[in-house]
């Protein structure tokens, strides 16, 4: 699943190398973007895509974050100016609600500086 070559060669391996007991957060959001990606044609994989999600979701890969009360404040709380995708800030409000650097390759996200990023 990481062998995406847009992912930088640092973070996979640095992904690779985390022990099993700490897998990184995803905010559950990201399954639907990626879902819309893989419609698109902007995500290729060799699977269904059900079949890829229920992967990429899986425990033994990923903590899921669903949204709750706290991290839709947390968006509330972004500035107004701040990405327009809603997507987006609720990826964002989730990192800032955890405490978690983001990785994204996302400019809008990374130039604003409303969170760390990884």
């Amino acid at each position: 699943m990481l062998e995406d070559p847009r992912l930088p060669k640092a973070r996979r391996e640095a992904l690779d190398s985390l022990p099993s007991n700490h897998r990184p957060f995803l905010a559950d959001i990201s399954l639907w973007e990626a879902s819309l990606l893989l419609s698109k044609g902007r995500l290729v994989i060799d699977q269904d895509t059900e079949s890829w999600l229920a992967l990429a979701a899986s425990p033994a890969v990923v903590q899921l974050c669903p949204i709750t009360p706290s991290i839709a404040a947390e968006m509330g709380r972004l500035p107004a100016e701040f990405h327009q995708d809603p997507a987006d800030r609720l990826i964002v409000a989730t990192a800032r609600n955890k405490h978690l650097p983001l990785a994204t390759m996302d400019r809008k996200i990374i130039d604003a500086k409303v969170t760390k990023i990884w």
